[in-house]
């Protein structure tokens, strides 16, 4: 029987290199650097990318990656550990070359690009040398994109795609785009649908707007809403095979929410440190904060669901890498992506509280994690659809029982006890 909760000794002194390197090195990047995505950025640059040879000598570059494509092939366990250390600071997983949407986007060209797809795109998005665009939501159509409307269609040996894009996150830096658009209009929802690689200069695609998020300290928005006008791209753009754009989905989707989920854990764990820092710190009336009974609630029930919410993650990883097998953990995964939400707003809510004024200023980060915590509820499918998903997947299987009444009830409980037991309570009641 397996069941253990102490990490690796080699892999804890990892860990505990990570930890400490970026709280020493990479958080006090992200005073001063507007956006880790942005290669285009010279200070940036200047300040990320010997960050980045460390990392590299370190061996620990892009370890969601195998070997073959210059990273270390870690389980998703292994992963989740690694991605909590990160999730307290915006330019860690740039850092360390396992930022989203980079990291799933790499994914999907690994496994669907061509020999050129490959060496075109995907050598320089491993490397940092470029970063990339998932194009997949579009105006009319969020959580469920069988309602998209977007079309490739096939002229020789080109793919023509016209539609509407939106929340194309950072398509304002990327090179490329991955666009899902619908190539089979008579098949099946989930088999109507192909993913291509659009190069970002391509003929005919436009940048809307820029749209920005609330708490989102940017001179430009970086959730672009684009739209594609008989954008021309070659027949071997397609990734994977036509109308099977949800399974290509698949391959950046579980793990990723896995890693977010982790980095999220890293980010609640941030805000409790400075609640019980505060509190320990900060007196009124003659005590301490921490001696306030309702602020001590505030701090258990933080811990405890940070705490409910890492084990669930943890396993939800663990099962990744047992069954190397998306379909058998989609429940887990869709519990993980529902309860992530609510563990940071309640984290960063109760931080607020204890902070008082300064809590709600922008010189302490909770407010952006407030509205954080509401990206993460829509992101990648909305809660509601996966408690939806969670709720089918744990009724499955479940037959349903005949008669008035449900056969659990204690008079029916207490009478098959009595069939049972019938010769022991008779013996009994002689003796009596």
């Amino acid at each position: 029987m397996g069941w253990d909760f102490e990490t690796d000794p080699d892999v804890a002194q990892e860990l505990d290199w990570v930890d400490e390197f970026v709280r020493t090195e990479v958080e006090p990047v992200d005073e001063v650097v507007t956006h880790a995505w942005d290669v285009h950025d010279p200070v940036r640059n200047a300040l990320i990318k010997p960050l980045q040879q460390v990392v590299r000598d370190k061996n620990l570059w892009a370890c969601h990656l195998g070997p073959e494509l210059g990273g270390k092939g870690y389980g998703q366990l292994r992963l989740a550990l690694l991605n909590e250390r990160l999730g307290r600071s915006h330019s860690a997983p740039v850092v360390f070359g396992c930022q989203a949407p980079d990291s799933g986007n790499a994914e999907i060209l690994a496994h669907y690009g061509t020999d050129h797809l490959k060496k075109t795109f995907l050598e320089p998005l491993v490397a940092n040398e470029i970063v990339s665009c998932f194009s997949m939501t579009e105006p009319h159509g969020g959580s469920d994109p069988t309602g998209f409307r977007t079309t490739a269609v096939l002229d020789g040996d080109e793919w023509v795609i016209n539609g509407e894009k939106w929340f194309s996150s950072h398509a304002l830096f990327a090179d490329f785009l991955i666009v899902m658009a619908v190539t089979e209009p008579d098949a099946p929802p989930h088999r109507s649908m192909s993913m291509f690689v659009v190069p970002a200069d391509t003929p005919g695609l436009e940048r809307v707007r820029d749209v920005s998020v609330w708490g989102h300290e940017e001179p430009v928005g970086t959730h672009q809403y684009l739209r594609y006008t008989d954008v021309r791209v070659p027949a071997e753009n397609l990734l994977g095979e036509r109308g099977a754009g949800f399974a290509v989905a698949q391959t950046r989707l579980g793990g990723g929410r896995i890693h977010h989920a982790m980095r999220t854990v890293g980010l609640v764990g941030s805000a409790f440190e400075m609640m019980k820092r505060r509190a320990v710190s900060r007196t009124t009336k003659g005590e301490r904060l921490a001696d306030k009974q309702l602020v001590q609630e505030m701090i258990a029930d933080t811990w405890i669901q940070l705490e409910q919410f890492r084990l669930l993650v943890l396993r939800t990883a663990w099962r990744i890498d047992r069954y190397n097998d998306y379909r058998k953990v989609r429940a887990d995964i869709s519990a993980v992506k529902a309860a992530m939400p609510k563990v940071l707003l309640d984290a960063s809510s109760r931080a607020i509280q204890i902070h008082g004024s300064l809590g709600i200023s922008t010189e302490l980060p909770f407010g952006k994690w407030v509205m954080e915590s509401f990206h993460m509820g829509l992101a990648d499918g909305a809660t509601e659809i996966h408690k939806v998903n969670l709720a089918q997947a744990l009724l499955r299987g479940t037959e349903p029982d005949d008669g008035l009444f449900p056969p659990y009830i204690r008079p029916t409980l207490r009478a098959r006890a009595h069939d049972r037991f019938a010769e022991v309570l008779a013996a009994a009641a002689d003796d009596d």
